[in-house]
């Protein structure tokens, strides 16, 4: 192939986007010559790389935008530190067929036993799995809400049609303070636009029958899980928090405990 040749082909290849094959286009034609392969064999295997490129680029953007906080897969999880995880369950729900049918995920637990791990690891498995996701903590929804109500009409639409748009809106360490009525009817205001719509993965301190307490109104409270606890998988996680467990051990570690 002539430079002049090589060249436009290259042009071409970066004016259709593709840029991977683009990008290796020295790399495949040398591979091509030794492998000699049929002209059909050959598209083939150019479109499944640049596929495979794209995909990977899409999964990489889509990881930023949802805010995840921290990188936490499935796979570090210690089921069986756990074990009253159903990791069947866990890598059941990592292929995403919960956000074909907008069901959600709620995760009730104390603290530290690992929820918010269980809920960024589905939310990235479901993000490489082709689906849009979105992180918040409760308390950072909530401020956001309420700024969008105090600017008006449009904003709170806007910032409701916001949260709408994510496959999976994860909503984290929900029950750790109590709502006000103002935020708890917001939530709801949330909930209900995406119930069948889109799913939701949810963390909890809080039991069932303590979200009366957390949302200040049983009616408001019953209305709420009513909605999400329809189409759910739900998943207590208990046992001792893994933060207390590493302070037991650096603390013995570093000679202040006494057996």
């Amino acid at each position: 192939m002539s430079s002049i040749t090589r060249a436009r082909v290259a042009d071409g290849l970066r004016e259709l986007l593709l840029r991977h094959t683009a990008e290796r286009l020295d790399e495949v034609l040398s591979a091509s010559a030794k492998a000699d392969p049929t002209y059909l064999d050959f598209l083939d295997e150019l479109v499944a790389e640049e596929l495979l490129a794209k995909r990977g680029r899409r999964t990489t953007m889509q990881l930023k935008i949802a805010h995840f906080p921290s990188v936490k897969t499935l796979a570090e999880f210690d089921f069986k530190a756990q074990p009253s995880v159903d990791e069947r369950l866990i890598y059941e729900l990592s292929t995403g067929q919960f956000v074909e049918t907008a069901e959600n995920v709620l995760l009730f637990g104390p603290p530290g036993v690992g929820k918010t791990h269980l809920a960024i690891g589905l939310g990235r498995a479901v993000v490489e799995a082709g689906y849009t996701a979105h992180f918040t903590t409760t308390t950072a929804l909530l401020a956001t809400l309420a700024q969008a109500e105090s600017d008006g009409p449009k904003a709170l639409a806007d910032r409701m049609m916001f949260y709408r748009r994510p496959d999976v809106m994860i909503v984290d360490e929900l029950g750790y303070l109590p709502f006000e009525k103002r935020t708890a009817h917001l939530f709801f205001q949330l909930v209900a636009k995406r119930y069948e719509r889109g799913s939701m993965i949810i963390t909890t301190n809080q039991s069932v029958g303590r979200w009366g307490e957390v949302f200040g109104d049983d009616v408001l409270a019953a209305a709420i899980l009513d909605r999400l606890l329809h189409h759910s998988h739900t998943l207590t996680v208990s046992g001792d928090s893994y933060r207390m467990k590493h302070r037991r051990k650096t603390t013995v570690s570093n000679g202040r405990a006494r057996p």
